[in-house]
Parts: C-alpha cells; sequence; structure tokens
C-alpha cells in the first residue's frame, strides 16, 4: 500500500504563532512569581495592534504591555515598514479573573485532588518512525520552521522576515516512511531581493541541512515562496489569534485532536496538561517495545479529579491487547490533574518554549513530558 502525508509548521513570527507566544510569555510571568496562577489568556494580533484578554485569577503583578512588547521585539518585528513592531504597536487589555463557577470545579479537593478546569476530550500519540517518536512529516516541517528562524536570527540569510510556513510531503508504502515527495517553504523576505536567490538560499540553508539526504532524490519537488513574493506577512498581513494552530502544535493529523488548546493555560486546564501526559504515556509505551504506535484518549468532567474514560489504540502493532495498554496507562501514569501537574512540575515558567515548533519530540529542559523514564518499568508487561 502506498501513500502520500503531509504536515506543515508555522515560524515563531506567523501570527498566530505571535498571539500564542505572547500568551505563554504572560503565563511564565505569573507563574514566576505566583506558581497558583489561574490563566486563560487570549491574544489577537492585527496590524500593529496586540489585544490581551481573557480571565486570570493571580496574586503577582506584571506588566502586560511590556511582555507583549518584548516579545514581539524577542520574534523580530522591530521595525515600523513591517507593519508590525514592538514599538509600534498599540496593545490593549482586557482581563477578568476567572469565573467562580469554574473555580469552584477545580477547587473542589477530591481524594485532595484538583478538579480537571474543563469537561473535555484529549488525546497523546507517540510513533517509532523517528527517534523523537514522532511522524517523520510533522518532525521534519517543525524542524525545517525552526531552521528558518534561526538562519534569519543569526543572519546566514539576513533578508529574510519572521513570518513562515513549512510543509513536508511524505511517501508511505506498507506504513513505512520511504521518501520526501514534495518539501514547501514560503517565508516572508525584505523587497527586492530576487526570487532565485531567495530559492537557492532556502534550499542549501534550510532544506538540506534539515532533510536527511537518504530521503531526497531526483524526484523530490522543492516549492519556495511558490507565489514569487512574500514581503508582507505576520500581523500586519493577517490577522492572529492564540489556539489556532493545534494540528501544527501536536501531531499534524497522523492522530486525533480533541479540540482544546494549550497556549495561555495553566495547567489545570487538562486540555493542556492531560494532553501532555497522554503524550508522556504515549512515547513511553512505544520505547519500551509494547507497539510500534499508539494514540491514547482521555475524557473528563469539570471538577471532577480521575479521567472518567480511556482509550488506547495500537494500529494492529501491539505486543499487548488495546485493552492492556489501558491498564497499563491506569496502572502507571496519574491522570489527575494534580498528579499530572507533580509529575511533569507544570508549576514551573517552562510554557514559552513550547509555544511554538511543536509541544511533542523536543528533548529540551523545558519538555518533561518527553523523558523516557517509565521505559524499564514498562518492558515487564512484555
Amino acid at each position: 500500500m502506498k501513500f502520500i502525508f503531509t504536515s506543515e509548521a508555522v515560524t515563531e513570527g506567523h501570527p498566530d504563532k505571535v498571539a500564542d507566544r505572547i500568551a505563554d510569555s504572560i503565563l511564565d510571568e505569573l507563574l514566576r512569581k505566583d506558581k497558583e496562577s489561574r490563566v486563560a489568556c487570549e491574544v489577537v494580533t492585527a496590524k500593529d495592534l496586540v489585544f490581551i484578554f481573557g480571565e486570570i485569577t493571580t496574586t503577582a503583578k506584571v506588566d502586560y504591555e511590556k511582555i507583549a512588547r518584548d516579545t514581539v521585539k524577542e520574534i523580530g518585528y522591530t521595525k515600523p515598514e513591517y507593519g508590525f513592531s514592538y514599538d509600534t504597536m498599540e496593545v490593549k487589555i482586557a482581563l477578568n479573573t476567572q469565573s467562580p463557577d469554574i473555580a469552584l470545579g477545580v477547587d473542589k479537593k477530591e481524594n485532595k485532588e484538583l478538579g480537571a478546569g474543563d469537561q473535555g476530550i484529549m488525546f497523546g500519540y507517540a510513533s517509532n518512525e523517528t527517534v523523537e517518536y514522532m511522524p517523520l512529516g510533522s518532525y521534519l516541517a517543525q524542524n525545517l520552521a525552526k531552521r528558518l528562524t534561526y538562519v534569519r536570527k543569526n543572519g546566514i540569510i539576513g533578508y529574510l522576515r519572521p513570518d513562515g510556513k513549512t510543509q513536508v510531503s511524505i511517501e508511505y508504502i506498507d506504513n513505512k516512511p520511504v521518501r520526501v515527495k514534495t518539501v514547501l517553504i514560503s517565508s516572508q523576505h525584505d523587497p527586492n531581493i530576487d526570487i532565485d536567490t531567495i530559492k537557492k538560499d532556502i534550499t542549501n540553508e534550510v532544506i538540506l541541512k534539515v532533510i536527511p539526504a537518504e530521503y531526497i532524490d531526483k524526484d523530490t519537488e522543492i516549492l519556495i515562496n511558490p507565489t514569487g513574493r512574500f514581503v508582507i506577512g505576520g500581523p500586519a498581513g493577517d490577522t492572529g489569534l492564540t489556539g489556532r494552530k493545534i494540528i501544527v502544535d501536536t501531531y499534524n493529523g497522523y492522530s486525533r485532536h480533541g479540540g482544546g488548546a494549550f497556549s495561555g493555560k495553566d495547567s489545570t486546564k487538562v486540555d493542556r496538561s492531560a494532553g501532555y501526559m497522554l503524550r508522556y504515556a504515549a512515547k513511553n509505551i512505544v520505547a519500551a517495545g509494547l507497539c510500534d504506535k499508539v494514540e491514547l484518549q482521555a475524557s473528563y468532567a469539570i471538577g471532577v479529579s480521575h479521567p472518567i474514560s480511556i482509550y488506547a489504540n495500537s494500529f494492529n502493532t501491539g505486543k499487548v491487547s488495546d485493552e492492556m495498554l489501558v491498564k497499563i496507562v491506569e496502572n502507571n501514569f496519574d491522570l489527575t490533574p494534580g498528579g499530572i501537574i507533580e509529575e511533569l512540575s507544570l508549576r514551573e515558567p517552562i510554557f514559552k518554549e513550547t509555544s511554538c515548533y511543536g509541544h511533542f519530540g523536543r528533548n529540551e529542559k523545558a519538555f518533561p513530558w518527553e523523558r523516557l523514564d517509565k521505559v524499564e518499568t514498562l518492558k515487564k508487561y512484555l
């Protein structure tokens, strides 16, 4: 069986990601000063405008406008001619405290544990396609986006601007990735740079630096800025909003998604924290050799600590049954909000780094759910 599956990613200068990064930067600053902060921060970005709104309950005093300006500056929107710049943009703030009805559900103690901050369904996924236990296309697309930012910020391709998107189409045969069929990159750039220069530089300094040579052949198609021009970009070209890149943030459609976004939310919100915990469980299950890939689901009721259902699907690759995988999750991973927060240290200010280039498949300090410390324990089930 042969098929093509496509994944995409965006840079931190994409308007939606600017919004995500501001929201998570605010969350981090609040957690630094008050680890019990309840945060549901939303951000809209538009031409020279940032609008911060939502619900926050905290004892911390922070300068929301300064955080927004510092974040935008760090991303690279530093010139008025971009149409969106840290020093010229207007910042509007409309924040309220958390609804007391929601707080009642979270604060309600059941066996001294936090209640879930909302009802909903969450998914976790892992695959042995890559050493990062991520689907190959998703991993490559995210790393192309990260490299695009790296060459811009380090002056390797100094005429690039912050906004950009990447896309990778992988050819599979018998469910195994065999080659890259197409690479598509659209990157914002300064005016008066000819398209041939852009194509040559991005091919040599981004694509060939990221995609392993064994996946590229003479038939691999490379598309770079296919319209020929991408000068107007970022929030000046398109309105951005937090939580609008949920597939890019997770598994690029290789796994289902419950619909809840991550950025701007503290970890009493289980659409974030349970998503992380289910990735942690899925990755350790696959790394232990219990299956080649697995999708996990948990569902929650607001104010209730324990999930009301757990589901596992190993896509017929399991060395044990899917029913056994559910029991393994139940017996080895605490899926209560309090248990998740404690296990993964989710009161710490680690979230800004998650806001772009994917929440999964990154072995960095800010991603404790990527640990493989349960592997030896899980091998006993083989």
